[in-house]
């Protein structure tokens, strides 16, 4: 006969072989698996009611207690190493976004400064666009140029500085709709001013654009939420070689700047290998942010229709994922995807697919990115 015993967390009889001791404990496998992690710090494995941090980088209390600080401002976890202060005789730890909010004098804010953002156009579904430029410079009187032009109706974007860049900047803009930044956000502007100044994005070699679009777009709750961005991720390890040449990256440029999950066999696997692995953000979809999920595996450019055509791209597969069921996203093909594609609302994408040959149409010519 087999042995069981009763799982103190679930209640459930099990197999002996599905015994786990933990905390003086026995409880199943699966839920070892599901109620405990592994603290970031220390790397001991602790309860999850336990973790004093967030889900992506759990903290148990110990480690809380003697590395970390809250932050005054926003009351984020911060690593003690990493606290900043207003002034030498402050004792209020801020984390770098909120103190660097109090540093808005010059052209070029630091990696870390992040403003409240502002919201434009009517919609749900919001793009925060992030364009590296390098080779340039990191001059504020060519980020004060960039400023003037960008945000010559209103507060549009800000410019902060990178280190991944050799000599350059990166071009922020606050959450937009598609519409607004297809008719409202001056694109062709501040890349023309950008290429006249000496930058390049795509020929530098070092430069992404990546695109933060609203988690609250994804659905009205956080599991509906969170099955979408199964299905996004899915779709993205699916058809990784059409969204590698997309991209206009090399392997080697997304293996260390937008790192891929893995090709798993239904998009509830793939989230969880995604929860599983580390919390890095150096992935082609980036969930450690709190109210948006980053798509960071595009090329930079100073090519508007390409920037168009990337917010495009995403915006219809995030629709795609929200619409579907994971039955319906694992038998969507590429060409499929691109097939369903509205010639009135998608020019921008349609005319990049054909330039990469990857929509079924006659070739055109392809002007060279920048």
């Amino acid at each position: 006969m087999t042995q069981t015993f009763i799982c103190a967390h679930c209640g459930g009889t099990r197999p002996q072989s599905a015994l786990e001791i933990f905390d003086e404990t026995a409880i199943c496998h699966d839920c070892f698996m599901s109620e405990t992690t592994i603290c970031a710090h220390c790397g001991d494995r602790i309860w999850n009611r336990d973790n004093a941090a967030t889900e992506y980088t759990p903290i148990c209390q110990s480690c809380c207690e003697s590395h970390y600080s809250v932050c005054e401002d926003c009351g984020a976890l911060i690593h003690n190493d990493d606290c900043c202060y207003v002034s030498d005789d402050s004792d209020n730890p801020y984390c770098h976004r909120c103190v660097e909010n109090h540093r808005t004098d010059c052209g070029i804010q630091s990696y870390y400064y992040r403003p409240n953002p502002i919201f434009y156009g009517n919609g749900n579904r919001y793009f925060g666009v992030e364009l590296e430029i390098d080779n340039g410079g990191e001059s504020d009187s060519v980020a004060d140029l960039l400023l003037g032009i960008g945000n010559r109706e209103d507060d549009y974007i800000y410019i902060k500085h990178d280190g991944s860049l050799d000599d350059g900047m990166e071009i922020v803009t606050h959450p937009m709709t598609l519409d607004f930044h297809r008719d409202r956000m001056p694109w062709e502007e501040l890349t023309q001013i950008a290429l006249r100044q000496g930058y390049y994005s795509h020929r530098a070699q070092t430069c992404g654009l990546h695109v933060h679009v609203n988690r609250n777009s994804l659905g009205d709750t956080a599991i509906a939420q969170e099955d979408t961005i199964a299905r996004i991720l899915y779709f993205v390890e699916a058809h990784w070689n059409e969204l590698l040449c997309f991209s206009r990256r090399t392997q080697r440029q997304l293996n260390k700047w937008a790192a891929r999950y893995g090709r798993k066999d239904s998009p509830k696997e793939v989230l969880d290998t995604a929860k599983h692995s580390g919390g890095s953000r150096y992935t082609c979809v980036n969930l450690t942010n709190t109210d948006t999920i980053e798509f960071r595996i595009f090329r930079g450019t100073l090519k508007t229709n390409t920037i168009i055509a990337t917010l495009e791209l995403v915006n219809q597969l995030c629709s795609v994922a929200l619409s579907s069921s994971d039955a319906q996203m694992q038998e969507l093909t590429w060409t499929a995807f691109v097939r369903d594609l509205d010639a009135d609302k998608h020019q921008a994408l349609i005319q990049y697919l054909k330039e990469r040959r990857l929509y079924v149409s006659e070739p055109v010519e392809v002007e060279d990115e920048k």
